[in-house]
């Protein structure tokens, strides 16, 4: 089966941590339709890691022919290709199709946010808007909001801060919610964002 002919049912995500989560649950709907998903999130990334093989090897026993499992995690300090490599090593050792070939379509996508969910903030900055008015534009941020190195989350707050947001710390859940419902998915320039919304409507093709 070629990449075209994929038409996943149901989506069942797995990520790493709660705000991923809130963000996905509110500008997912408009990008899959219909479809139904489920959002798995593991507090924080070392868990997830650790947890992975195991859920993995329980979707090769449950997982029905017309589900996809995509697997959605933050960057942060790690190698973008060996982060990838390992996640699908471990879709392989539990036996999960990670590319199309002749028995099928892929059972798993892994796509990852770089560096962070906050990249994904910078490359709509009309949804930042449209959910904190006074929010002023960082351009040497949204121009490339995947180079931002070590700490795109405090990179956030911190433009947040001077234009008078969070001054007590920034609450991610909280910006999740308020900002990803503003999200167009056509204009956000983050890459990483456009790689996962290549892998949605490859999943998504009626």
């Amino acid at each position: 089966m070629t990449p075209e002919s994929v038409n996943a049912e149901h989506l069942e995500i797995l990520v790493e941590e709660p705000s991923m989560e809130a963000a996905l649950r509110a500008f997912l709907p408009k990008m899959i339709g219909a479809k139904s998903f489920k959002i798995t999130n593991y507090i924080d990334k070392p868990t997830f890691l650790k947890r992975l093989p195991d859920r993995l090897r329980g979707y090769k026993k449950s997982l029905q022919k017309s589900h996809v499992i995509l697997i959605l995690i933050d960057r942060d300090n790690d190698d973008c290709g060996q982060l990838k490599a390992r996640i699908e090593t471990m879709a392989q050792q539990a036996n999960l199709r990670i590319r199309d070939d002749h028995r099928g379509s892929a059972q798993i996508i892994v796509r990852i946010a770089i560096e962070e969910l906050e990249a994904w903030y910078f490359g709509d900055w009309q949804a930042v808007q449209a959910a904190y008015p006074r929010a002023r534009k960082p351009d040497k941020y949204c121009r490339a909001p995947d180079a931002i190195k070590r700490g795109t989350w405090e990179a956030f707050e911190g433009v947040m801060k001077k234009s008078g947001y969070f001054v007590s710390g920034l609450r991610k859940i909280e910006a999740a919610t308020r900002i990803a419902p503003h999200i167009a998915p056509a204009r956000n320039t983050s890459p990483s964002f456009q790689a996962f919304r290549r892998a949605l409507e490859r999943v998504n093709r009626p």
